[in-house]
């Protein structure tokens, strides 16, 4: 099929694709398991560098430990960079919504303008230090996964092509200019009665 210019479609135009029927879903299986220190979502912080709140207060440290079939070879080359993406599934999401109600607060915001895990593809990507290669796993720094989340891929991160500081960030840069920059919460402590 040619390659079409983006100027002239119209979003009036059929999609290529609609929500595919369960049947058909696209198949994917982990290439690896996380193994972290949070074993509940209250536990997590919502973003690998927002730890204030955690048990700690410190980045945690965690393995991402391969799958039997995933040789060595796969992922030895990784040594030497510092930072590595983790694409995982989000596991105990329990179906999506089109709005969530973000943690920095305000209203409701559509689910696919948010980090929420609760999404139509359960899917996560978050990007943490690299400490070491090890034999059948990476140990890693500043995990937000919980324990035993699936690993789908993992990929470098490449500063060059990954990194755009000067982005705007849509609604979170209007809570930014309110509440101080990267103000996000930590994780919520339960309820006490």
């Amino acid at each position: 099929m040619p390659q079409r210019d983006a100027a002239t479609m119209t979003a009036s135009e059929p999609p290529p694709h609609t929500m595919p029927d369960p049947a058909d879903a696209l198949s994917c299986h982990p290439i690896a398991f996380a193994r972290s220190p949070y074993a509940r979502r209250i536990d997590a912080p919502h973003q690998p560098t927002v730890v204030q709140g955690t048990e700690t207060g410190h980045a945690a440290d965690a393995l991402i430990v391969f799958v039997d079939g995933i040789p060595t070879e796969a992922f030895r080359d990784l040594a030497g960079f510092e930072r590595i993406w983790l694409l995982f599934a989000f596991h105990r999401s329990e179906g999506w919504k089109a709005e969530v109600k973000p943690p920095r607060g305000g209203g409701k915001r559509s689910v696919l303008a948010t980090r929420s895990p609760h999404r139509p593809n359960a899917i996560g990507l978050s990007a943490v230090e690299l400490v070491a290669v090890e034999e059948r796993a990476l140990r890693v720094r500043g995990m937000d996964l919980l324990d035993g989340t699936p690993i789908l891929d993992i990929k470098p991160y490449v500063p060059y092509a990954d990194a755009f500081p000067q982005s705007r960030a849509g609604w979170i840069d209007a809570i930014d200019a309110t509440q101080g920059r990267q103000s996000a919460p930590g994780p919520r402590r339960p309820r006490t009665r």
